[in-house]
């Protein structure tokens, strides 16, 4: 199952790293607000973490994972003006799984494949604490957003927008 995979390639590197980092165990849940509030935590502190589609022109299209603080929302327009792109949405379901290398609702934080380029709001990066779905729904991560930025090494540029009201 890539779900395991994906979790033992994250406890690898942060074990190998010998960063400080809190594993919970909690019901199955994907969505943000929802397991957020089994951790105990605010929605402020979660990563929210979107796989999409640049279409940087006619021939190009890359694929970036968004990360965002769990109480906003990935500003498309932002992206866009960032890869000075054409063109910038969501990524289907099947892609989004296979460069996430996890399923909706677990997608972590961090790319472990060289096709998603990973892009983090500077938000994100300063919490003290960061809490994600660790590529699984029952079980979740929280470790620093200085030690998460060291680790994954994401571009760091304010790409997060209010979420409606």
């Amino acid at each position: 199952m890539p779900d395991h995979d994906t979790y033992q390639q994250l406890i690898d590197l942060l074990d190998a790293s010998r960063v400080a980092y809190r594993l919970i165990d909690h019901a199955p849940e994907g969505a943000t607000e929802t397991v957020s509030a089994l951790r105990g935590h605010p929605v402020s502190e979660a990563a929210k973490c979107i796989v999409l589609r640049v279409k940087v022109d006619r021939r190009t299209t890359r694929h970036v994972l968004a990360v965002v603080p769990g109480d906003r929302r990935v500003d498309l327009d932002a992206v866009q003006a960032l890869f000075e792109a054409r063109y910038v949405g969501f990524s289907d379901a099947a892609t989004a799984e296979r460069l996430a290398r996890s399923v909706p609702g677990t997608v972590l934080p961090f790319s472990f494949d060289p096709e998603l380029e990973l892009v983090a709001d500077p938000d994100v990066v300063a919490r003290p604490r960061l809490y994600f779905n660790a590529a699984r729904l029952d079980r979740s991560l929280c470790l620093t957003g200085n030690d998460y930025a060291r680790l994954a090494g994401p571009r760091v540029a304010r790409i997060a927008s209010p979420a409606p009201a």
